[in-house]
């Protein structure tokens, strides 16, 4: 009788647990991860009462901490966001899921390490940065007639088994379709269609996820700052992401944001909400407008970072007047833009773009003799497109790729010796080039 007892009550608990698995429908996802504070992000598929436990992954006797119960509900697509605060810097933490109080078991890590308290005490640490845009992911029933456009999305377990410390989404991170883009159910059945790809899920545990925004994710092909639902786009890439914050105090909407890692300073920009009608005649042409513009340059002053990274959807340097590079009917605010970096002496000035479906490292000496370069990567599953034509007069040779790949960064050495590393891999993990400069 005892061991019939035994039997029912493994069968119960193993019935249990896979009754909450069946509720998660995509993550658990690490957002944005400081020396204090992470934040983690999971979406589950009906109302269910969720919560994280998380513990120092060394230490025994394992002493988890659970975060307050969370109820999922349909008007935030059951989504939900845990801040976890008061962690010991530079420490690995395990952390599970519990849906109706039972532990979601997944077969692939889940885990965070706080960023190192190392200023005043050493070098700052190396790390590693991933990076790609342009996600397309097939839905046959609301799809192009046709071949799919998006493939290869073992290329996110290709990324995963590089273990970057944080990756940086340069948009167009899902693609809105004619059924999404007019309305928010449409918006969030389509980041939650691509937010549960399988191939994906590993990758989004354990490194860190910060995101900008292009046309595709926020509303249609080229879409500007008119888009009657941009308001409704900002809610739903809000509910989908982990950034640090979204919007800054001196300007009145918009995705941008800043954030520390390490001796690094990265920019996220937006290049939507404020962009002007590219064929508006009588428009001041702007894509970022004047007041994010005017943020951008005074933060870049203000950085004291080895470099400065800057994450903007189209590209920045690449002189070819095709399609949305910078340079292609913004030429004026590109120009001011570069002029007053120029000015003020910034160096080590990294921009990180993606959209145009191509991969390729520009280089632009200025005036001063410092060296500004744009890391186009892309695209990630979408279709690659066929630029080899295309005359960039800014390319460093060898480094265009038309067809899908990813980019890692690796920012190394000691304080006074910091380099940076480019490498871009195809969807298989197989490195492309390579590419290394050192601050100046």
């Amino acid at each position: 009788m005892k061991h019939l007892q035994l039997l029912l009550l493994i069968l119960f608990s193993v019935n249990a647990i896979q009754a909450q698995k069946s509720l998660l429908q995509s993550g658990p996802m690490l957002g944005y991860v400081e020396m204090r504070e992470v934040l983690l992000w999971v979406q589950t598929n009906k109302t269910a009462k969720v919560q994280f436990a998380y513990w120092m992954k060394d230490s025994l006797p394992i002493q988890k901490i659970y975060t307050p119960t969370q109820n999922t509900t349909a008007k935030e697509a059951y989504t939900i966001k845990a801040t976890i605060s008061d962690l010991t810097p530079g420490t690995t933490y395990a952390y599970e899921v519990l849906i109706n109080g039972e532990s979601v078991r997944l077969d692939y890590p889940t885990e965070f390490k706080t960023q190192q308290l190392w200023q005043w005490r050493s070098s700052p640490p190396d790390f590693t940065v991933a990076l790609g845009s342009c996600a397309f992911v097939n839905e046959p029933k609301f799809d192009r007639p046709g071949r799919g456009y998006g493939g290869d999305y073992h290329i996110f377990q290709s990324m995963q088994q590089m273990r970057p410390d944080l990756m940086v989404w340069l948009g167009d991170n899902t693609y809105f379709r004619e059924v999404d883009w007019y309305t928010r159910s449409g918006m969030l059945h389509r980041y939650t269609h691509t937010r549960s790809l399988e191939e994906l899920q590993a990758f989004l545990a354990s490194t860190a996820h910060y995101a900008i925004w292009d046309d595709h994710d926020y509303g249609p092909n080229d879409s500007d700052r008119s888009f009657i639902h941009k308001d409704k786009a900002s809610e739903v890439f809000q509910l989908f992401w982990g950034n640090p914050t979204f919007g800054i105090p001196q300007v009145d909407g918009g995705m941008t944001t800043q954030f520390q890692w390490n001796d690094v300073d990265f920019f996220l920009l937006d290049d939507r909400y404020f962009r002007s009608p590219n064929h508006c005649k009588g428009c001041e042409k702007t894509i970022l407008g004047e007041a994010q513009r005017d943020w951008l340059i005074e933060a870049l002053i203000a950085s004291k970072a080895t470099f400065k990274m800057v994450s903007v959807g189209g590209q920045v340097l690449n002189t070819a007047d095709v399609y949305e590079t910078y340079i292609n009917k913004h030429k004026e605010e590109r120009d001011y833009l570069l002029r007053r970096i120029e000015e003020e002496g910034i160096k080590n000035v990294i921009f990180l773009s993606g959209d145009r479906h191509h991969t390729e490292l520009s280089k632009l000496t200025n005036a001063n003799g410092n060296n500004l370069y744009d890391f186009t990567v892309s695209p990630l599953t979408s279709g690659s497109g066929s630029s080899r034509s295309e005359v960039n007069d800014n390319r460093v040779e060898g480094t265009l790729v038309v067809q899908r790949n990813f980019g890692i960064m690796e920012i190394t050495g000691a304080r006074n010796e910091r380099q940076l590393t480019f490498k871009v891999f195809d969807s298989d993990g197989q490195e492309l080039w390579t590419r290394t400069i050192e601050a100046e």
